[in-house]
């Protein structure tokens, strides 16, 4: 079992306004935008986490869009050329390096001069998805690379770049937004501030519901096709197994079934969780050979009509009572 000391997100806040924001200068001396014509900061979000970062911190202030539209796979986005030659034209590019290479390569081209890559904001770490890295024993560290459901991804070598489904972690990222954002549009900079403050509370007041919620539980394991929790599962002290080497799309091998076979049966384990953005099928067959129900945990990549919720504090919430379902909350 993972178990890590809980970090407060106030407690990052300083040290993350002075050392962790990431601003890609290039050419003059002043990181402040050329605003529009509308006064508002122009951002361009990658993908949802970072939109709902921009839009909470930003506030009236901003004007902000996503590169990856509602229902769209993050991972195999393809920008059009309008859109890669639009970006050269932002105030503020937003985005989270080894989510999406279409995007990573645009914005190394892009030349904007501020530019905040999420993954500089908060230390990454390496969670094991191949067969028997995501369960953790008696203590073992597990050090395998983030293969995404075949997407091989991470800001670094091995890295998991899911960050945002972490709480605290987010926190940490949305208190160097801000600061970038204060740098950027310094007469708004107390605004800034201010915004990320509350939102940084909420994201307390949320990882104070997971660690209450999730404290006495049955079983600390739980099966997912999306083995995008590492952040959370390490957070809270649960145990991830993911179906390893295959899409979200694609049957699980006989020898992963017998593995999963195993391990549900001796911890206790009741659920195997899909995602909203992907097919079911690999879920409902992994549950029907192994006798257990399916339900939804969202990696919260994107906001569609099928999501548990209009944003990113209410899906967490439905992830949070999914959990403690699956997990025999007491």
């Amino acid at each position: 079992m993972n178990v890590r000391r809980l970090i407060p997100a106030t407690a990052v806040a300083g040290a993350v306004a002075l050392g962790l924001v990431t601003l890609t200068a290039c050419g003059g001396t002043s990181d402040a935008a050329d605003k529009g014509t509308d006064g508002k900061l122009d951002v361009v979000a990658s993908f949802y986490p970072m939109q709902y970062l921009a839009e909470q911190i930003g506030g009236g202030h901003v004007s902000v869009q996503t590169l990856t539209k509602p229902g769209v796979e993050p991972h195999d986005l393809e920008l059009k050329p309008r859109q890669i030659g639009e970006l050269g034209e932002a105030d503020v590019l937003l985005y989270l390096k080894g989510i999406q290479p279409a995007v990573d390569e645009a914005i190394a081209q892009a030349g904007v001069k501020n530019t905040v890559d999420a993954a500089t904001l908060t230390p990454l770490e390496a969670h094991g998805t191949t067969a028997g890295e995501g369960h953790a024993h008696e203590g073992e560290e597990h050090a395998g690379e983030e293969s995404h459901e075949g997407h091989d991804h991470g800001s670094e070598a091995g890295t998991d770049p899911h960050v945002w489904l972490d709480p605290v972690k987010y926190a940490e990222v949305a208190e160097g937004v801000g600061a970038a954002f204060a740098k950027a549009d310094p007469d708004h900079a107390a605004d800034y501030e201010k915004n990320t403050a509350a939102l940084v509370k909420k994201l307390g007041d949320l990882d104070t519901a997971f660690e209450t919620g999730l404290k006495n539980t049955e079983t600390r394991t739980f099966i997912t096709t999306h083995s995008a929790f590492g952040y959370l599962a390490e957070r809270y002290h649960l145990d991830q197994e993911g179906i390893s080497g295959v899409d979200p799309e694609s049957e699980p091998s006989p020898a992963r079934i017998k593995e999963l076979q195993d391990i549900a049966a001796k911890d206790k384990v009741t659920t195997v969780f899909f995602e909203t953005l992907a097919s079911d099928r690999t879920a409902k067959t992994l549950a029907g050979d192994t006798g257990l129900k399916t339900d939804v945990l969202d990696p919260l990549e994107g906001i569609t009509d099928k999501s548990r919720g209009d944003d990113y504090i209410e899906v967490m919430q439905s992830n949070l009572a999914a959990l403690k379902s699956a997990l025999g909350a007491k």
